[in-house]
């Protein structure tokens, strides 16, 4: 048997490092040992602090997490590891290789070979952490189809609004500007090639918005994991301009005013989320297509740049803490394993 630790959500604002053993992999099995595996700040905070909604599924895609959302749960899906054991219908020659998977935070786990993604050359491990996120950010890119000269505003900065940034910054936008209360955020959004970094709640900095966007922007992305930010994003938009809401709420809910931009101005919503890709991509593009640009991406963006924090897994606690009590001091945290 393997000794290993895994990760449960036990209860609001608690989480539980739980002793677990392994058999020896089955013949289509790998054991993969845990190097890295990082924190959602935004679907996990919501696991962390009880704001899921009950009778949900997990995630219908991922073999590691079914089941619905109740405690105690394990959750996560960001992991990168070293396969240590085969089955014998496993080729040794993946003995040792580094690897990526979707799946909680634990320090050994079982998987199928087709459950792995191997890293590709030039994608060291802490930058293949990023790897859903980076995904994610291509999906909203391919939903808000950005067009040269277009003025666009992104809303949150948090990991995936940041990722989201330097992609669109890779185009020739007329205006690309972010808005997040954080300063920390703020900064990192101008690092990776945002024109303006704004504030939100600040009646200055919105005023420079209605100065550099007086008609409303093109295009305008929803990633704050905030229902208030949404009403701002329509409120922001010009004529037919497209609103892309990548934020998943769980139970937050909040009010929308559609009585002025939204109603005159064919404002168009658009739900963004990455298990899926849009119908109209269907033709050409697959998941796999997908997976292989966001790996593209991580060689370009090398965004282990924005990693804030390290805990070892042991300080579990310690880190959900601080994500959850402390956001201006935080980007991304990643959990590390001892080898």
């Amino acid at each position: 048997m393997i000794k290993g630790i895994s990760l449960y959500f036990t209860r609001p604002g608690e989480v539980e490092l739980r002793q677990v053993e392994l058999p020896e992999p089955d013949a289509g099995q790998v054991l993969v040992q845990s190097l890295v595996s990082a924190i959602s700040p935004g679907s996990e905070m919501l696991v962390y602090r009880g704001l899921f909604p009950s009778g949900l599924a997990v995630d219908e895609t991922l073999s590691s997490l079914q089941g619905e959302f109740s405690y105690p749960l394990k959750y996560g899906y960001s992991v990168v590891g070293r396969v240590t054991m085969t089955g014998a219908q496993v080729p040794s020659s993946r003995a040792g290789r580094l690897v990526f998977a979707f799946h909680p935070h634990e320090s050994h786990f079982l998987a199928a070979p087709d459950e792995l993604h191997p890293l590709p050359e030039q994608v060291p491990v802490e930058d293949a952490a990023f790897l859903p996120n980076t995904e994610t950010a291509v999906n909203l890119v391919m939903d808000g189809r950005p067009v040269i000269g277009e003025k666009v505003l992104v809303f949150g900065q948090g990991i995936v609004g940041l990722l989201t940034t330097a992609l669109l910054a890779k185009f020739p936008l007329g205006r690309l500007i972010v808005l997040d209360p954080l300063p920390l955020r703020r900064r990192a959004a101008l690092e990776l090639g945002a024109h303006l970094a704004l504030d939100p709640a600040s009646p200055a900095d919105l005023a420079h918005l209605q100065e550099a966007c007086p008609q409303g922007a093109d295009l305008v992305y929803e990633l704050s994991g905030s229902p208030a930010a949404l009403d701002q994003a329509i409120q922001a938009s010009g004529f037919a301009g497209r609103v892309v809401v990548g934020s998943w709420y769980g139970e937050k809910r909040t009010e929308l005013d559609l009585g002025r931009q939204f109603h005159r101005g064919r404002t168009r919503l658009v739900s963004s989320q990455v298990s899926s890709l849009a119908p109209e991509y269907s033709g050409r593009w697959t998941k796999g297509r997908r997976l292989e640009q966001a790996w593209e991406m991580l060689r370009q963006i090398k965004p282990s740049r924005l990693v804030t924090q390290r805990f070892e897994i042991q300080q579990a606690r310690q880190a959900y803490r601080l994500v959850d009590q402390s956001p201006e001091e935080t980007i991304q945290v990643l959990f590390t394993y001892p080898e």
